[in-house]
């Protein structure tokens, strides 16, 4: 295989995870994580503590940190014709009645189908097959649709969880304010108000914007090529000040994104920036501003960053999209031998795992 083709086979993603370090639950404190600092150029390696993190942040940088906040969509009810239990999975409103779900068992909810959840508080019907498998779902009940559903409904947790969650805010973080996702931003869940106190205090600018995490959480890279993978699409938005406190940290310091959708956010503003710049005969002057929308970016080695230029994340699935995404800045053969080290390490992986920091200098860490 040519330099050329290397990275674009989803095979090239796969690693093997033990089963045992998939972390079911969240550590009583959240900073308490580990955390694997990588320097994105060379691979070299220190290990650490989430909470030292402050260390190796800088005077003039920002984190940009995705607020949004998740809803308990993940609803558990049956069929009242035949009483058959049925599971639906809240992705994207559509209007105050109407969703976009991922339903099971999916042969058997077809156009016309009926559903019951609460003891027949809230009723729901299918009205139509959508692309991917998805539902199209209305809901009817009487009341106050968030009260019901807070009622009603569970956190969505990965299905690679298997143990339940005894305190629903632990699969949030501390500062999630706009409620539409379908699973949480999990780098972010790391951080505690102290932290962030400590952080701000440091110097470090916090940009806080939205994307709600949607199906893309939950689909797998099923094509063997990768440039043939479809993306999902996901709404963001991005506020006027926290636009001004990026273009501000990209002259003081460094664009440190937590989390992989705080990047798809900022890098899919980048694009729609430069993209009419470009349409108006320009050239892009590297800012952005208010704006927002559905983004379907797929992040992939070749991708040339323009706002974001280090990295917090958690350790992802193996032949994921987010894998990839962290390959594009760190480089694949980097990211993967990190990840071997962190299997020999023992460290704990997924949503409620610890933590990875690619950064351009890990010496900073040790001044």
């Amino acid at each position: 295989m040519s330099d050329t083709q290397k990275g674009l086979s989803t095979s090239d993603y796969y690693f093997v995870l033990p089963q045992e370090l998939i972390a079911q639950d969240p550590l009583d404190v959240r900073s308490d994580s580990r955390l694997l600092v990588v320097n994105k150029n060379t691979g070299e390696l220190i290990h650490e503590k989430f909470y030292n993190i402050i260390n190796y942040l800088r005077q003039g940088d920002c984190l940009v940190l995705n607020d949004t906040k998740v809803i308990p969509a993940r609803l558990l009810g049956h069929k009242p014709d035949t009483g058959a239990n049925v599971e639906v999975l809240l992705l994207k409103r559509i209007t105050d009645t109407d969703w976009e779900c991922l339903v099971k068992p999916g042969k058997k909810l077809r156009p016309g189908s009926e559903c019951e959840f609460g003891d027949g508080l809230l009723k729901a019907t299918i009205l139509d097959v959508l692309d991917d498998g998805k539902r199209l779902v209305r809901f009817s009940f009487e009341g106050i649709w968030e009260e019901l559903l807070d009622k009603l409904g569970q956190m969505p947790l990965p299905p690679y969880i298997t143990h339940k969650l005894k305190d629903r805010d632990r699969y949030q973080t501390v500062y999630a304010k706009y409620e539409g996702s379908a699973a949480a931003p999990t780098a972010g869940l790391h951080f505690t108000n102290e932290l962030l106190d400590k952080i701000r205090k440091k110097g470090v600018s916090l940009a806080y914007v939205t994307l709600h995490v949607g199906l893309g959480t939950f689909r797998p890279v099923k094509v063997d090529n990768i440039l043939e993978h479809h993306m999902h699409t996901e709404y963001f938005h991005i506020s006027p000040e926290s636009a001004e406190i990026i273009n501000s940290a990209k002259k003081t310091g460094r664009v440190i994104c937590v989390g992989t959708t705080s990047c798809r956010t900022i890098e899919s503003a980048a694009r729609i920036f430069a993209n009419r710049a470009k349409e108006e005969g320009k050239n892009w002057d590297g800012r952005i501003g208010e704006c927002e929308g559905d983004t379907d970016i797929f992040i992939y080695p070749g991708y040339k960053f323009r706002l974001m230029d280090c990295l917090i994340t958690n350790f992802h699935l193996p032949e994921s999209t987010l894998l990839m995404l962290v390959s594009a800045l760190a480089g694949r053969e980097n990211v993967l031998k990190a990840y071997e080290t962190a299997i020999r390490e023992r460290y704990r992986f997924f949503s409620f795992g610890d933590a990875c920091f690619f950064t351009d200098d890990i010496r900073s860490g040790m001044q």
